[in-house]
């Protein structure tokens, strides 16, 4: 009987839109995967699997300029599409899950400092000092709209990249290491809150103070908000829902639930959807959970150690409470893991490589990249005494995911268009290569002194 139905569906859709079946966006997924781990060869130099996901995707969307047309449905398939979008949500809940606020708390006023000037210098640059000299083309309104949209970008900072090198080098116990981080937390928070007012002026056609003030405190409002009656709200429903099964599975389907629920609240208030995936993956933590199963492997070892009197059992029993501690992220990594190559190849499906063949595209990039990094570097000055500033300042550099993501929001808005678009993943794609070889030489450098 299933058989049937999927049968009909797919012969239905097969004899109404072509490419557009669900057979064929099975095909795409496929090769999607498959080819993003062949990009992941990257990480064997060094570098972070996003830069060969956008490459693979740049790849697949310019082949058309040597005549074989073979990928260009890919662009044009809105189930891809949706699933880009479900993975940038994925991908924010993500990073409000492994941010947590009492952490931010204890960081203090050096990374609040670093993380205002790292949003604040970046976005004066971009919009009001490079967005005239990029934009000369359209209304008033549109130069407006794109550079304000052109300064949101160079605010984003990606910090799993310097994540990355400081563990590699074994050297997150750095106090400039501690700064970065909590830095980076305040600045995907602030830079979410930009991203939300502009995306608000550009949809209601207004630039007045009062709505900017509105937006920004309807942004507080939900994020604090969030947080506060979440906790009223979640934990009772929680624990109704552990009542009835604690697997994990029903813990996932919690998470799940909370996240695309905030980002339909978000929507619905006027605010980025990827602003209420980020809220509720910074309320929950696992007091939510408590009720739920585990780890299943954990009750076996536990047993198996037969105790806590040993050294060797106490330390095991430790990593295990960890690894308690992270089960939601890890139940939750497999989802990203299949979303989020989507979502990176079909970004650089939209990068027209034509248009990079413009040596006026050229310098427009090579002038935002130089911005994009000076605007970062600066904000190391103000991390006070007894620090590297420089460290801290090209730690903060690399754009990553987040900067794309805030390039894709206006491209969906119509106010980036596909030459500032290229522009953009090119400058992401320069400050996620420079950054790694530099900050690896300022921390052996600093480690041997």
């Amino acid at each position: 009987m299933t058989l049937g139905i999927t049968q009909t569906v797919f012969a239905n859709n097969s004899a109404s839109d072509g490419h557009g079946t669900f057979a064929y966006t099975f095909l795409w997924i496929a090769v999607i995967l498959l080819l993003s781990k062949l990009g992941s060869v990257v990480e064997k130099f060094g570098l972070p699997s996003v830069l060969g996901e956008l490459t693979v995707g740049i790849i697949l969307g310019n082949l058309s300029l040597l005549s074989f047309d073979f990928f260009e449905p890919i662009k044009q398939d809105t189930t891809l599409r949706f699933l880009a979008e479900l993975g940038v949500v994925i991908l924010l809940f993500q990073v409000g899950l492994e941010s947590n606020v009492t952490s931010m708390k204890q960081v203090g006023l050096r990374a609040s400092l670093v993380a205002l000037v790292g949003v604040i210098v970046p976005f004066v640059m971009g919009a009001y000092i490079l967005g005239p000299f990029v934009f000369t083309e359209g209304t008033p309104q549109h130069i407006a709209h794109g550079s304000l949209f052109l300064g949101a970008t160079l605010t984003a900072t990606s910090v799993g990249i310097t994540a990355r090198v400081f563990k590699d080098l074994r050297a997150l116990h750095l106090k400039e290491a501690r700064i970065i981080l909590g830095a980076a937390v305040i600045d995907d928070i602030v830079g979410l809150m930009i991203l939300s007012v502009i995306q608000s002026i550009v949809i209601t056609g207004q630039f007045e103070i009062l709505e900017v003030i509105r937006v920004a405190f309807v942004s507080l409002l939900f994020l604090f908000g969030g947080l506060i009656l979440g906790r009223y709200i979640g934990i009772p429903v929680a624990r109704i829902i552990s009542s009835i099964n604690k697997s994990s599975g029903a813990k996932l389907g919690l998470a799940l639930a909370m996240c695309l629920f905030f980002a339909y609240i978000a929507h619905s208030i006027g605010l980025a959807p990827i602003v209420g995936a980020f809220t509720a993956g910074l309320l929950l933590d696992e007091v939510f959970f408590s009720s739920f199963d585990g780890p299943s492997v954990i009750p076996k070892i536990t047993a198996a150690l037969g105790g806590t009197s040993n050294p060797i059992a106490q330390e095991v029993t430790h990593v295990l409470e960890e690894h308690t501690e992270k089960h939601l992220e890890e139940i939750i990594e497999p989802i990203g893991q299949f979303l989020m190559p989507i979502f990176f190849i079909v970004v650089g499906l939209d990068v027209r490589l034509d248009v990079l063949f413009q040596p006026s595209i050229l310098l427009i990039a090579l002038g935002v990249t130089i911005m994009a990094v000076l605007g970062k570097i600066v904000s190391g000055f103000v991390a006070g005494k007894g620090t590297n500033k420089l460290l801290i300042g090209w730690g903060m550099v690399p754009r990553g995911e987040v900067g794309l993501i805030f390039a894709s929001v206006g491209k969906g808005l119509g106010v980036v268009n596909d030459e500032l678009f290229s522009v953009i993943v090119i400058v992401v794609i320069m400050t996620t290569l420079l950054t790694p070889p530099i900050l690896s030489s300022i921390i052996r450098r600093n480690v041997q002194q």
